[in-house]
């Protein structure tokens, strides 16, 4: 575990992808617009965990899906960084994660 950022609470590094889902899900909201849990999935890589909702498919293909919006998260495996980024398929989110992340340093500065 990695020392508090100063003024923010401890940050937990996640030690599988089922930590990672507990802390992802603080990050969404508990219930969607109609009422249904988020379904979440974690697809880890090399130095983190991108967490995203999934969407069941609708039986009847007449109405347009609800356009999903939003972003995901991916917390980082060196020091527990959750940082958001685009609701893209998973591969094409850590991409952008690799590109614009940088870790805190030391002392909680980037």
């Amino acid at each position: 575990m990695t020392s508090p950022p100063p003024g923010g609470p401890a940050r937990r590094v996640p030690a599988s992808a089922g930590e990672a889902l507990e802390i992802g899900r603080t990050q969404f909201p508990a219930s969607w617009p109609d009422g249904s849990a988020p379904r979440l999935q974690v697809h880890e890589f090399d130095t983190g965990y991108l967490v995203y909702a999934t969407f069941p498919v609708s039986r009847d293909p007449s109405p347009l899906p609800p356009a999903a919006g939003g972003s995901n998260v991916v917390i980082s495996k060196v020091n527990g960084d959750i940082t958001d980024v685009p609701n893209y398929p998973p591969d094409e989110a850590v991409a952008v994660y690799r590109r614009f992340y940088r870790p805190a340093a030391p002392g909680g500065t980037a």
